[in-house]
Order: structure tokens, then sequence, then C-alpha cells
């Protein structure tokens, strides 16, 4: 029966790759790909590849898209015939659905010839030619663009030529140094767009606002010999007056309320407008107060104009959070009379207040449950750009596994308030960056989790903490103090019983105080795409009680132990570590690579982290080839309970992770990826019931290693993720067994039932 199946799917693959042809009309060719291939010796092999992909980048029409290897939107095209009707089932399959052939016909093959010969003289191949041989078989054509170069170009000499008498060619003559135009290297018409536009910065910088990169004109001479030529940067003859001038700020006028209703920009005069340490405003109705706008400008009166100035002006307003449309306008002061721009700052207000409500379906291990979050804001608390936010959210979740109610059907309910100011709020004067709007917040919440079979818990939370960003690629995370209360209540005596018998279950309903600082800090680099090599590092330093702890002499193991609130604190010090590469193989493959380190060291008062503090390891965005807090510590094996072989939540104190993942797009919004994950958690301290749980020199031999496959679907606002994994070495075996490729076994459905762990997730795993 399965080779019958086998045969028709075979059968119908080679089928639909071959019946595109039989819908060609006679003497048509269907055009299936354009190949370019250079002849030239003297290209290094690393530099060939790329640009040979880069060649065939612009050749153009593009042959119809494939999908595993068919042209299936062709064939759609095809099998819809010509509908009689705009409208209808036909219709959509020909034209939403399908693709119309692509032709040999339709191919200007001297055009392309032309595309590639002039990317081959932007980059410093000067007299190159094209030539075009073309392949047809079973009616498919292939198009060969054979690319002639001669040796590359490269930079002799480069001057800029500047009237030194005036104080635009002074500065012109200054911009050289830093040119991006080097003696010895290739010619590059990139780079000298680029050389343009650093000069323009620059010359922005300094009060030229009505520069422009158009301005500047670089005379490239290639009669020189030798494979080199000469370079002239200079000003333009047609350079308009006004354009060699540095230009000075006059009036800045700020306009807090203006509504793009009104149409026309408004221009106002100080008579017109309320004066505030120097800045205008026009805002009758007061809806901000003064300083917070005040203090986002970078331009005062009399101040030189300044483009990075002006940019760090529009990131503060914006940064703010609270203004839907942030535009400017720079307009000639006295008529024109002296080089003097007045400013305009039109600020259009987001909703000053709004509702949103989320209802959110849930799926983990043996829970399936719903959430409602219902939340209210007000963007502008006490006029001074504050974000107010009260969250009321609620949920339930049934356990549909697990044989024993250890962990039965539960619900949750929790309050919680935040305020955030766009600026630092400190008792001295701190101000860690003006280039981003650095941010104050304060919270508290409460929540309280009823598992009406076991436990009840109150929590409560309290954080003031600070966030800013010191430039694009790093921010910061600093909270000043972060409490947090657990308080177990109700504790039903079945679960006091299994606790008795498990300990570890005691975890979960111990109180929990812990208090203190924390900080995180971030760099990524990521956002640059034209990178071949991207990067993302966090970093985190998570501290309780440590001050309190000492001045108290608390130490657990001598059976002095402390409390606050008849909860006994937890003293400890705990870092995390994460770190990304990206690697692009190609237009549409990424090589991606992360580790994680993790470690907390508990002291004085505590003998290990709180449960709410320690790592876990498994799951969709972890070791995808073991459930979610299912894995470790170390090399102990997990006591399962009921029909379901449900693992309560195995916790630790380190926290040791690598992944690696083969990211490849097969077409439109369809990906796939390969992937090995390995790491697991340990505890700091050895425990008689976590046998082979504590952290040792023979770690290594501990680690959970799990591979698989999966789709990614790329909806551009989201990304949807199946992940579908196996395990390839299980720690709590014993050593020398752990590895198991040996029982690698598709056809077993007891193997399959008890290894095959299917992950749906949201985004990426990292």
């Amino acid at each position: 029966m399965r080779i019958k199946i086998y045969t028709y799917i075979a059968i119908s693959v080679l089928f639909a790759s071959c019946s595109n042809i039989k819908y060609l009309k006679e003497g048509e060719n269907l055009y299936v790909k354009g190949e370019v291939e250079l002849n030239n010796d003297s290209i290094p092999d690393q530099y060939r590849g790329p640009l040979t992909e880069r060649l065939e980048g612009v050749l153009r029409p593009r042959p119809n898209k494939k999908f595993l290897g068919l042209r299936t939107k062709l064939y759609f095209y095809n099998i819809a015939g010509q509908p009689k009707k705009n409208k209808g089932f036909k219709h959509w399959l020909k034209n939403k659905v399908g693709e119309p052939p692509v032709l040999l016909q339709d191919v200007n093959v001297p055009y392309n010839e032309n595309l590639v010969r002039n990317r081959l003289e932007n980059i410093g191949f000067f007299n190159a030619y094209v030539t075009t041989d073309t392949t047809i078989e079973n009616r498919k054509a292939t198009l060969n663009y054979v690319a002639t170069t001669n040796k590359i170009y490269r930079i002799n000499k480069v001057t800029y030529e500047a009237d030194t008498t005036t104080q635009i060619g002074r500065e012109l003559k200054l911009a050289q140094e830093g040119s991006l135009l080097v003696p010895g290297r290739p010619y590059n018409l990139d780079r000298i767009i680029a050389e343009r536009e650093r000069i323009d910065n620059i010359l922005k910088d300094k009060g030229y606002y009505f520069f422009s990169p158009d301005h500047l004109l670089v005379q490239v001479d290639s009669m020189i010999g030798n494979h080199m030529v000469d370079m002239n940067v200079k000003l333009k003859e047609e350079t308009p007056k006004n354009a060699k001038q540095p230009y000075t700020i006059n009036n800045i006028f700020i306009y807090p309320e203006y509504s793009l209703v009104q149409g026309n920009y408004e221009v106002a005069t100080p008579k017109d407008a309320e004066e505030y340490k120097g800045f205008y405003f026009i805002d009758p109705h007061r809806t901000f107060r003064k300083f917070a706008l005040a203090r986002t400008m970078f331009f005062h009166k009399g101040d030189l104009y300044n483009r990075d100035r002006q940019n760090q002006t529009i990131s503060q307003l914006v940064g703010m959070g609270t203004f839907r449309f942030v535009k400017n306008n720079f307009m000639l002061a006295d008529r024109g009379k002296s080089n003097k721009l007045d400013v305009h700052y039109y600020l259009t207000p987001q909703q000053k207040k709004a509702v949103r409500v989320e209802l959110l379906g849930k799926t983990a291990a043996v829970y399936n449950g719903s959430e409602v979050n219902v939340s209210w804001s007000h963007r502008n608390a006490f006029k001074g750009a504050e974000l107010l936010r009260l969250t009321a959210y609620g949920g339930y979740e049934v356990q549909s596994g697990g044989g024993i109610n250890i962990n039965s059907n539960f619900y949750r309910y929790g309050l919680e308030a935040s305020l955030t100011w766009p600026r630092i709020i400190a008792p001295f004067g701190w101000e860690p960056t003006r280039r981003f709007v650095p941010h104050t917040t304060t919270l508290v919440g409460y929540e309280f989790l009823n598992r009406r079979q076991a436990y009840r818990l109150n929590s409560l939370r309290f954080a003031w903490g600070y966030n800013w960003q010191e430039s694009a690629k790093k921010t910061h995370q600093l909270n000043v103090l972060d409490v947090a209360y657990v308080q177990p209540v109700n504790v039903t005596r079945f679960y006091d019983s299994l606790a008795t018998e498990f300990p570890y279950l005691q975890r979960a309903i111990d109180r929990q105080f812990t208090f203190g600082p924390n900080y995180k800090f971030t760099y990524t680099n990521t956002m640059e795409t034209d990178r071949k090599h991207t990067f993302y590092f966090s970093g985190g330093l998570d501290l309780s009680a440590n001050t309190v702890g000492l001045i108290l002499g608390s130490n657990v193991k001598k059976g002095k132990q402390d409390s606050i609130f008849n909860a006994a604190f937890s003293q400890y010090i705990k870092t995390e570590i994460e770190y990304r590469h990206y690697m692009k193989l190609g237009q549409n493959r990424t090589l991606a690579a992360r580790a994680l380190f993790g470690y907390g060291y508990s002291y004085g008062n505590s003998t290990r982290l709180p449960y709410v503090k320690q790592f876990f390891a498994g799951g969709p965005n972890s070791l995808r080839a073991f459930r979610a807090r299912a894995i470790g510590p170390g090399s102990y094996n997990p006591e399962r309970f009921g029909n379901d072989n449900f693992v309560p939540d195995m916790t630790g104190d380190i926290r040791m992770e690598f992944n690696l993942e083969y990211r490849s797009k097969i077409v439109s919004i369809l990906d796939w990826a390969a992937f090995i994950d390995a790491g697991n958690i340990w505890l700091q301290n050895a425990d008689t019931v976590f046998q082979g749980g504590k952290f040792s020199k023979n770690f290594f031999k501990e680690l959970a290693v799990g591979g698989g496959v999966g789709l990614r679907f790329d909806l551009t606002f989201l990304i949807l993720r199946t992940d579908l994994a196996i395990p390839l070495r299980i720690p709590y075996l014993p050593d020398g067994q752990r590895w198991v490729f040996n029982k690698i076994n598709f056809r077993d459905p007891d193997w399959r039932r008890d290894n095959l762990v299917f992950n749906l997730a949201i985004g990426y795993p990292f």
C-alpha cells in the first residue's frame, strides 16, 4: 500500500513539473534561468560568488517562482484556463493565485547585457563586454551571460579643489581628512556617492543648511594608464549663493496641539506666542507643561544650524511617545535679509486616553485556556507627556492531561498600575543621554493564583527604575529597587501530603521575598541588514538583600535565617549572559547561533535561588526536543506522574545552553529551518532529592542534546513557527548510554509518542 502511495506522489510531482510545458504555443519556450559567468581569473574566489549573485540579481524579468522545485503559481495559472467572467473561482485562481509564464521572447537580452556591463563599470571594471548564450532543452530556456572584464581600475590620486579664500572652500579642504576615496582602493561609484554625502553631513553640521550633495562634482580621469584613475573633488560652478553660506537659528516656535486637519502649517510670530526660556509656544489650551517640551530642544537662539542637533530634537520629540506626528519647518528670517532661520515644530498629539482589550488563547504542556487583559492608558497624565497605564487581567486554564490533580485547573487575576516619565527623575543631576529619550518608570502590581485542588498564592510587586538608549545599538535598563513578595494561602491537605513525599513540590508554596536592584545591558547591530555578520549581546545582574543580609549577619547554614513580613528573604547574586551570532550564507540563507549562560549564587539567608528566579530548560525557545521545565537539573531523572507522564517544573541555579539553526527561504512567506540544541540546568549545592543535580567539572557529560526541523510562516506582522524535534542525548540515562542515535525509529509508534516533540510558537526562537 505504501509503495502505491509513494508512486502516486512521485507521478503527481513529475506531472506538475512537466505539465506547464504543454500549455506553451508553437515556437514558445519557457524562460527558467539567467546565469552570469565572470571571465576574469584575477577575481579572488571569495569575491567571485557574491559578485555573480549580485549581477544575476539585476537580470530582468525573473523566471516564474518555484516552490519545492515546482512552478506551482504557473501551474495554477495554466489550469485556470481563460475565465469567462472577471470574477469567480477561475478568475481568482488565474489572477490572484496564478502567475503568467515568463517566456524567452519576454527577455530583452541587450538590455540585460547593458545592466551587467554597467554594474561592472560601477565597481571599476571598465571596458567590460558581455556576450550571451542561449540553451533550450525540452522547451525550457536558460540564458548564460558571459562577462569578460579587464583588470580592475584603482584610485591613484585624489585632490580636493577649493577656493581657500572663502569659508566654504576652507571647510571643503578640511573635509578631505577622513575621505572615503583612498588611493589604492578599487574605483567604486557607490563610494563616490557616499563621499559626497559624507561631505554634505560635515557641512550641514557647520551651518550650511541649503547645501546638497548635488553641489559636489567628482571628476574621474581614467586615461592615466596602468588601470589607475585620478579623482578631483570640487564645488560645481552653478552652486547657489545660499548653499555657500552658514546659517544661524533665530526664533524657535513650538505648536504642541497642532492638528493635521488644519491644512496649511501655521506661521506664528513672537507676539502671537507665549515665551518660555527663549522658546515661543503656541498652546492656547495649555495641553503641555512648557518645561517638558523645552528640555527636548537642542537648538537655542543664536546657535549655528546643525543637522545632528536637529535630528536629536526630532528623536527626543518622537521618543516622548505622546505625539503621532512631528514635523518641522525652517524658514528664512527677516525676509531673507540675514543668514538666520526661524524654526517651527508642529506636534500632533496622539489620542490621550485609550482602552485596549486583548483576548488570548493559551496552550502549554498539559494546559489549555484563555486570558483577557483590559488596560486603560493616559498619554499625558500630568501634562508632561507622562504615560499612566492601569491594567486588569484574568485567565483560566484547564488541565487536559497529567492523570492526577497536582496542578489542577486554575485561574488567576491581577491588577497593575504603572507611570512612566519621559525623563530621568532622580535626587541628583543624572542625565545618561540626550540623544535618545530616557524613561523613569514606577510599577505596582498584585496577582492572585488559585489552584483549587492544591494551593493559592498572593503576589505583590513594586519596582522603580530607568531605561535609556546610549546609541542605536546600546540600551540600558536599571531598576533601582525591585520588590517581589509571594505568599501561599489555603494549601490543601492533598498537596501537603504530596510535598512531604516529594519535597521539591514544596518550592512552589514557599514564601518568597526578594528586594534589590537589577541591571540589564543590550547591544545589537542586527538592524544593519547589509552586513554578513550581525550580533546580539545581553548581560544582566540581579541582586537581592545583599546589604541587609550583611548587616543582619544572616547565615542559614548556621541556623540564623532572618525574615521580613514573616518571610525569609532571599539573598543572592544572579547573572545572565546571552550572545547571538547571525551569518548570512546567501540572499535567503542564514546560520544563527546562540549561547546562554546563567549563574545564581545564594548565600547568607539562602541556599538556593527562589523559585521564581530559578532557571529552566526545554520548550519552544530553548531545548526544543524536551518539554518546557522537564529536563534537569544535571543528570537527575525527573519523576513522572499520571498517565501522560506529567513532570513538575524542574528548575536550577545554573544554566548553560547552545543553539545552532540553519534558516532558508522556500518560497514567498514560507521558510524552513534545521536546528540542534544543547544544554541543561544545575544546582549550586548538592541536594539529597535531586541526585546528580549539582554542577561539577563533568558538566559537559550532562548536556541534553536535541535536533529537528521546522517551518516558519512569515506573515510580516507576525511569524508563525512550527518545530518538530527529537532528543539525541538524554542526560539522565546511565553514563555511556546517553547518546540515543541507535534508538531512533520513526516507524515505531511508541518511540514517536515518547520522543517526537512538536512546538508551535510565535516568532523566532532567537
